[in-house]
């Protein structure tokens, strides 16, 4: 069974920002957060972005989901 590999998806968003050359406080302003909380979550592998967040990083990005998902099988 696919399950979303949590910390891998987080690692991958975290290189693909290095690679785009985006901070922290971009996405924050693109996704509307009043805090950066919520993205180091995703950045640590705690948590993945809801679909609407990434929809949004993904065209921040300029990358499919599928790019940024990291699925594992179990």
């Amino acid at each position: 069974m696919p399950v979303i590999d949590v910390k891998a998806t987080g690692a991958n968003i975290k290189a693909i920002m290095k690679m785009k050359g985006f901070k922290i406080a971009d996405v924050q302003a693109r996704c509307g957060f009043n805090t950066p909380q919520a993205i180091f979550k995703w950045l640590r592998g705690d948590t993945v972005p809801t679909i609407d967040n990434m929809i949004i990083i993904a065209d921040m990005f300029g990358v499919t989901i599928d790019q940024i998902v990291i699925i594992k099988k179990i």
